[in-house]
């Protein structure tokens, strides 16, 4: 069977895809105010374009899908969506990420289906700073998201994107969370997918300091082995019952090991998050290809995936990373 290798060896076994490139909060990190310009929904992929490129890249060898948005949940039909995926063979995990808001009513349905794991983006414990960062006042749902999650099988993560100046202050709060519950939190080094690129901060909150201000609150600090393929490095607390991990995607230190792609909402394929796209698998589908001229495509494309993002970066059309995170795929 033809396999989706780079020229570096890596076997691509993981697709990151975009359901929508909508979203019902509008966080600082991710979008100004205002909002982004949204595509026309005939501009979409449409669930049954989404559901064959996922059913070809999983007999290329892909096991593992997240589906993100945007918000994913703001798409309608998204969990009829998750169900005809679960019927898949090839796949492995079923994930999700998502902003809690809009998730509480299918917790049960989701648990029915092959979903592993369900990611919950919350940057703050506090209401009003919550406010404050997403501009939308729905705290109150989301953690009771996080206490149906708890409560549910379903894997629980939590996304903590770290902002200089705004919540670091909140960074043990959230390792106390994995005291008594069973849930990995994990903090994200801020990137400048935010409709405007790189904003100027006072303290640069990157792996090493995160971890510096944990560790010098907690006398005992285990790491974890994480899979080769694993964009977080894992801790736990001694003796707490969940685990906390950090995520250098923005100093880009867990590229060597990267198995993944990603398809936003529209279609355009990324082998890198800091790449602005290399061709657009819409308009191929829709110019009548067939299941073979897709697996070629993918083949010959995932063998130009660039070393690291700092590669990918530099090698940009535009100079400048000022793209939304919502419209490249959470």
């Amino acid at each position: 069977m033809n396999q989706l290798l780079d020229k570096y060896g890596r076997k691509i076994t993981y697709l990151r895809l975009a359901v929508t490139d909508r979203c019902n909060l509008r966080c600082q990190y991710c979008m100004p105010a205002h909002g982004i310009n949204i595509v026309d929904r005939k501009e979409l992929l449409t669930y049954k374009e989404m559901y064959r490129i996922t059913r070809v890249l999983s007999e290329l060898g892909v096991d593992k899908v997240r589906l993100t948005g945007g918000e994913p949940f703001v798409r309608k039909d998204f969990v009829n969506f998750l169900e005809s995926l679960s019927f898949n063979k090839n796949l492995k995990e079923i994930n999700i990420t998502t902003n809690g808001a809009l998730i509480s009513n299918h917790i049960a349905s989701l648990e029915k289906m092959k979903i592993n794991a369900v990611n919950l983006s919350i940057d703050s414990l506090d209401k009003q700073r919550f406010f404050e960062i997403t501009r939308r006042d729905v705290f109150p749902k989301v953690m009771q998201t996080y206490q149906d999650l708890i409560k549910s099988n379903l894997t629980l993560k939590l996304n903590v994107v770290i902002q200089s100046g705004i919540n670091t202050d909140e960074i043990i709060d959230f390792i106390e969370l994995t005291k008594g519950d069973d849930v990995s939190v994990r903090f994200i080094e801020e990137m400048p997918f935010n409709g405007k690129g790189q904003r100027e901060v006072k303290e640069v909150w990157n792996y090493n300091k995160i971890l510096e201000k944990i560790k010098a609150h907690y006398q005992e600090v285990e790491y974890l082995t994480a899979k080769k393929s694993s964009t977080s490095k894992n801790f736990k607390v001694k003796d707490y019952k969940g685990s906390f991990g950090i995520i250098p995607a923005f100093t880009r230190t867990i590229c060597s090991d990267c198995n993944r792609i990603r398809i936003t909402a529209t279609g355009l394929f990324k082998n890198c998050l800091f790449d602005d796209g290399v061709f657009n698998i819409k308009d191929f589908i829709r110019k009548g290809a067939s299941d073979d001229d897709l697996k070629q495509l993918f083949i010959a494309t995932v063998q130009q995936k660039p070393i690291n993002g700092f590669v990918a970066e530099a090698n940009r059309k535009s100079n400048k990373v000022s793209e939304s995170m919502s419209t490249i795929g959470g």
